[in-house]
């Protein structure tokens, strides 16, 4: 059986020698794999309350056109999406077309001119950078009057709690946090940090709402942001919770003032939530939030993975294979714009679709650098499945994350691994 093992991933290009040391890295995950199947399970659980409570029925699948009016799958599927995340209402569209867009939904509708948006760890992710105007843009919040200011994180990339109560003015009116590091080397936060920054600002200014950015985190834990007091969490469908189905859309869960000004937003004063047909997709995003839990711990394992091969070569990996995870990003640095190309030409080969192209370096929308992305997958640019990028810049780190099933995820890291040989980056 080894032998056949072996030989079929050997016409992957995948060389014996790195099969033997991916081998004896996963011996030592097992106790690692163990506790995210168990999260994951506890996650499923909640998703199967959701749909049983909420009546999910053949009838929830037809589809709809135009306007879209007593779409009984849609309405449906938001109550199942409030009751997982435990709000008070979602807004989960195929017409938002990224986490981004979702992202500006949000901000949009919940800030008037002359407000304040204030990021509380640092710099945000570069696409959500001309939504707020950092980066001028035609419809930004600062065209329309929306002031923005930021609070870095202290030297362990965490919080700094004393700087946050310096910066919260009168003017502040909603306090964003961004989950995972986006293109940066700090760590993601966990559920219970963000906790206890949503009370820090709270206690501070009652009033004040806070949005978290859950992209990428969705399911990596028990709880989620919507738990532990954020107004609204905001999420894409390509992601996580659409577990690798959901060939669009985005969600906003939160309390029904927020979630209601969002569908006003999105759509039209006056038509709201009201308004927006599911285009016959519809079973793919109740399908997909289904697999999600499981999906998303397969992905995870992939991500510890990672870790366990490229730490004991040198490379600075953020997590580190031991350490708990609260989002699927592992960023790797690996010191170098041409180690970058090979690992990413190696996630490539491994892809399902267009395994033949090359990544190379591109101008990408919404980024200062050039962005090399390795992503061959059925759903363009669905981030859960398997694919790795990162900007052309110190310190040379790449983002790796998804992959719908451990044994993809596991294949794609060996290859990249195995490129990474080849062009003399690594010696195993």
């Amino acid at each position: 059986m080894t032998d056949n093992k072996n030989k079929l991933l050997n016409e992957l290009g995948i060389s014996d020698r790195v099969i033997a040391y991916g081998e004896a890295a996963l011996s030592k995950l097992e106790k690692r794999f163990k506790e995210i199947d168990e999260i994951a399970e506890r996650n499923q659980a909640k998703v199967l309350l959701a749909m049983s409570k909420n009546r999910v029925s053949a009838a929830c699948f037809a589809g709809s056109t135009g306007y879209g009016y007593d779409d009984l799958g849609r309405d449906t599927l938001e109550k199942v999406y409030s009751d997982t995340f435990h709000t008070e209402a979602a807004l989960v569209r195929p017409q938002i077309t990224c986490g981004t867009h979702a992202l500006a939904v949000a901000l949009s509708a919940n800030l008037r001119p002359g407000e304040e948006l204030l990021s509380i760890n640092g710099a945000p992710y570069d696409t959500l950078q001309e939504v707020i105007g950092i980066r001028p843009s035609p419809c930004s919040l600062a065209e329309m009057g929306v002031n923005y200011s930021q609070v870095e994180l202290n030297r362990e990339g965490r919080f700094d709690f004393d700087a946050i109560a310096g910066a919260i003015s009168s003017d502040t009116a909603l306090v964003a946090i961004q989950r995972s590091k986006g293109y940066s080397m700090r760590p993601s936060f966990s559920v219970d940090e963000i906790g206890e920054a949503i009370a820090f600002v709270k206690k501070l200014k009652p009033g004040v709402k806070v949005m978290v950015d859950n992209c990428y985190g969705e399911f990596t834990e028990l709880i989620e942001p919507s738990d532990v007091g954020a107004d609204m969490t905001v999420g894409s469908l390509i992601k996580n919770p659409g577990g690798g189905l959901a060939p669009s859309g985005g969600y906003i869960c939160g309390t029904k003032e927020c979630v209601e000004r969002c569908g006003y937003r999105l759509s039209a004063p006056g038509l709201g939530s009201e308004v927006g047909a599911n285009f016959g997709i519809i079973d793919r995003l109740y399908q997909g939030f289904f697999l999600a839990p499981t999906v998303t711990a397969a992905a995870e394992k992939g991500a510890i993975f990672a870790a366990a091969l490229y730490e004991p070569l040198g490379f600075n990996c953020v997590p580190k294979a031991s350490e708990k995870r609260h989002d699927i990003i592992q960023s790797i640095e690996l010191g170098s714009e041409e180690a970058m190309l090979a690992f990413c030409k190696g996630i490539q080969l491994a892809a399902p679709v267009d395994a033949y192209v090359t990544p190379l370096p591109w101008d990408m929308p919404g980024y200062d650098d050039k962005v090399v992305m390795a992503a061959g997958a059925f759903i363009q640019g669905s981030s859960i499945e398997l694919s790795a990028d990162g900007p052309i810049r110190e310190p040379y780190a790449v983002y790796f994350q998804g992959g719908l099933t451990w044994a993809h995820a596991k294949l794609g890291i060996l290859m990249s691994l195995q490129e990474m040989m080849n062009k003399g980056a690594v010696n195993l």
